[in-house]
């Protein structure tokens, strides 16, 4: 029975991917991507999607923007997405150490949907609100 190489595996895996089954490894990137710092830091990292090039930014401009979340969860969710391959960390040897963090190709195709579901979120959150009081008040 002959080998079959890493990416004849991940080919054979794909055609079987089907987010709707208990065990499909699509269910953990759905869970990494529904994350709200994950959402945020996509949303921040990507600037305008009309942009011509996504915008580099350092981790204290990151922490700045993104109001509310720790050091901690701020660095876990960079490494996330850097193992994920979404984003790029690169690391510049000045006084002191810059580092700065840049979506990918990949990251860049998910920041338009991301991007995307902060804006409809925005747009409609006095709507949302609105029912929130409704069925409150209705089942109270």
């Amino acid at each position: 029975m002959p080998t079959e190489t890493a990416a004849q595996k991940r080919t054979q895996a794909k055609e079987a991917y089907d987010a709707f089954l208990a065990g499909c490894p699509s269910r953990q990137l759905l869970a990494r991507i529904s994350d709200k710092w994950v959402a945020l830091i996509l949303a921040a990292l990507g600037s305008d999607p009309g942009a011509e090039r996504p915008q580099s930014m350092r981790y204290s401009e990151l922490s700045r923007r993104l109001a509310g979340v720790s050091q901690k969860m701020l660095t876990q969710t960079l490494r996330s997405l850097e193992r994920d391959g979404l984003i790029t960390r690169t690391v510049t040897p000045t006084v002191p150490v810059t580092v700065t963090y840049e979506l990918t190709e990949l990251g860049l195709s998910l920041h338009h949907l991301m991007y995307g579901i902060k804006e409809w979120a925005e747009a409609h959150m006095n709507e949302v609100l609105t029912n929130r009081d409704n069925y409150d008040t209705q089942h109270a």
